[in-house]
């Protein structure tokens, strides 16, 4: 069964993901090939394009399409719910009652211009919707491999209504315990905080999160935001989670998901790039109420399958919060915690298609890794070189590894384009910026000269296998990015520039398995730093996508400081370099 996941029902992230046989073999996001950030109001025709292409797939051969939004009956408490909770807006109340399905109507006609377009299934595939939240709950426990019976949670925005879900998988069957619906959710709410402390919502909640730790959570007191008593929760829509006459508006006259109400109490919305007083708190009081909720609601949800199963998955953009799911970890029930790398709504193409596969009688096999986009081969990268406004003078080397190790360890920073591009927001060795991590300064001199973003914001590492039950206390598996865990002793000082202000790491567990030519360059540094570990950042500046193309990153490094890029065995280096070499050699 040839099965296309199709993402971008709410306006941002669109991707598409492709299924056969129960495999996921292609993934990826439309802002990589378009270069722009989230992609917002578009839908995923060069990444449905590319998914086919790699598979060796005919668009007409495709059986079913999948899609992450489904239609809501007017007997669903979702559009009830939505509508008492608006009533101060009218027009959103009535349109809640008597037109709750528009969205969903104008997704299916995009969706089936994208399919008519692209003669997806020659005019005869199966087009199926699939609720919001059980593509996310699917994306998580369908591909996870776990066995038995398993707790499922998913946390967002919003979906169709919902925000929240609770419920769990058996036998490949997803069923729901608990849903919240909007505007009572956890992730608009941390949303609306995003927004106040400056940052673009869907964006910057990751900002938020690396904030928090320089922050007093008791500082403040944040319960009014929300009413919760570990059973249910409503946000206070005085506040927070506003729309139409209830939102902030700056002078420009553009609206924010906060009120006016919400100034009145915490001050004037943040602005530029400093962690300043009182607002690192106010980041840290907000990071400490969405963990406290969320687990309270945990165990009042999940905590008797829990206590059965130990295992849960997770999924939804909240699910991207490595904080929140390091105290999931450290949950006494939970013996492995599995988040879907995509958990935010680009996932859900993933989750869509998977769903159906396993409707539709295929067994989905387990996800191994997420490096599911394009790839590049060296012939490629020169072509690339060759045609470059920059005209870079390129090499081609024995041991890009060996190399690679070495530019490192002489303290600089290095752009490293190899292999499938990743699917999901974290660079894993793939597209990224790498450092040595020992090295003083080397992550002041990446944000400040190359991303251009905020100074204070950490960076990530990436561990050996064998290295990181030592590193991280732990051999719970941690293969993308997506938790949080306390550094040994003797570590940040052996490797401060990947440990944040908190003690804590997010980390890349890498296997050979998974990632030889990774694991081999961290292995070479590790004979000149004795470490095992390396700087891992995402190679993209400050707004932009992350580099899919050589192209693109022949564009990123010429707009930025980097100084050493290495494309598969194709090695360039900026000019001012070489220069400089020669000058020491005389």
């Amino acid at each position: 069964m040839i099965i296309l996941g199709i993402s971008g029902a709410v306006s941002h992230d669109p991707s598409a993901a492709l299924f056969i046989d129960g495999e996921l073999v292609a993934a990826a996001e439309e802002e990589r090939f378009i270069r722009d950030k989230h992609a917002k109001g578009r839908f995923p025709y060069e990444a449905t394009k590319f998914c086919l292409e790699f598979a060796g797939i005919r668009a007409e051969d495709v059986d079913v399409v999948t899609f992450p939004y489904a239609e809501i009956s007017l007997s669903s408490p979702a559009r009830w719910h939505y509508a008492k909770r608006h009533w101060y807006s009218p027009d959103r109340f009535l349109l809640g009652i008597f037109n709750g399905n528009r969205r969903f109507r104008r997704n299916m006609r995009q969706l089936n211009k994208l399919i008519s377009d692209l003669n997806i299934g020659a005019g005869n595939a199966n087009v199926v919707p699939v609720e919001h939240h059980l593509a996310h709950a699917s994306s998580a426990y369908h591909l996870s491999g776990f066995e038995g019976k398993v707790a499922i949670l998913g946390i967002d925005g919003k979906g169709e209504y919902a925000t929240t879900f609770f419920g769990y998988g058996e036998n490949g069957r997803i069923h729901k315990i608990k849903e919240f619906y909007d505007p009572d959710s956890l992730g608009g709410l941390y949303g609306a905080m995003t927004e106040y402390l400056g940052f673009e919502m869907l964006d910057g909640e990751f900002k938020v999160m690396g904030m928090a730790p320089y922050g007093d959570p008791k500082r403040f007191d944040f319960s009014r935001l929300i009413d919760y008593d570990r059973k249910t929760f409503r946000v206070n829509t005085k506040l927070a989670n506003v729309i139409g006459p209830r939102r902030y508006k700056d002078k420009s006259g553009k609206g924010y998901y906060f009120s006016p109400k919400l100034i009145e109490w915490l001050g004037p919305k943040r602005e530029g790039d400093e962690i300043d007083d009182p607002y690192i708190d106010y980041a840290a009081s907000i990071q400490q109420l969405l963990e406290d909720v969320s687990l309270g609601l945990i165990d009042h949800y999940l905590g008797d399958i829990l206590k059965e199963s130990g295992k849960i998955c997770f999924a939804g953009g909240v699910a991207l919060n490595v904080k929140l799911n390091q105290r999931i970890i450290a949950h006494p029930d939970v013996e492995e915690l599995f988040v879907q790398p995509a958990a935010s709504d680009a996932g859900t193409a993933i989750g869509a298609a998977s769903y159906v596969a396993n409707e539709l009688g295929d067994k989905i096999k387990p996800m191994q890794h997420a490096y599911l986009g394009p790839s590049y081969t060296n012939e490629q990268c020169i072509d690339a070189c060759e045609k470059h406004e920059q005209r870079p003078k390129w090499e081609r080397i024995e041991n890009a590894p060996q190399r690679a190790a070495q530019i490192l360890a002489d303290g600089n920073p290095l752009s490293w384009f190899q292999g499938r591009m990743e699917f999901g927001p974290r660079a894993l060795g793939n597209r990224s910026i790498l450092g040595a991590p020992n090295v003083p300064g080397i992550a002041d001199r990446i944000n400040e000269q190359i991303k251009y973003r905020e100074r204070w914001r950490p960076f990530c590492p990436s561990i050996l296998d064998r290295v990181a039950p030592d590193m991280l206390q732990t051999d719970h598996p941690a293969p993308y990015m997506t938790f949080t865990f306390d550094v040994g002793a003797g570590w940040a000082e052996r490797v401060p520039e990947v440990v944040h202000e908190d003690g804590t790491s997010r980390a890349q567990v890498v296997t050979q398995e998974v990632n030889p030519r990774y694991y081999e360059l961290i292995e070479e540094l590790e004979k000149h730093t004795g470490n095992g570990v390396i700087l891992n950042t995402s190679l993209n500046r400050r707004g932009e996508p992350m580099v899919c193309s050589p192209t693109d990153a022949l564009n990123m490094f010429y707009g930025s400081d980097l100084e050493y890029l290495i494309m598969e065995d194709i090695l360039v280096i900026k000019d001012s370099i070489k220069q400089s070499v020669a000058q020491k050699k005389k």
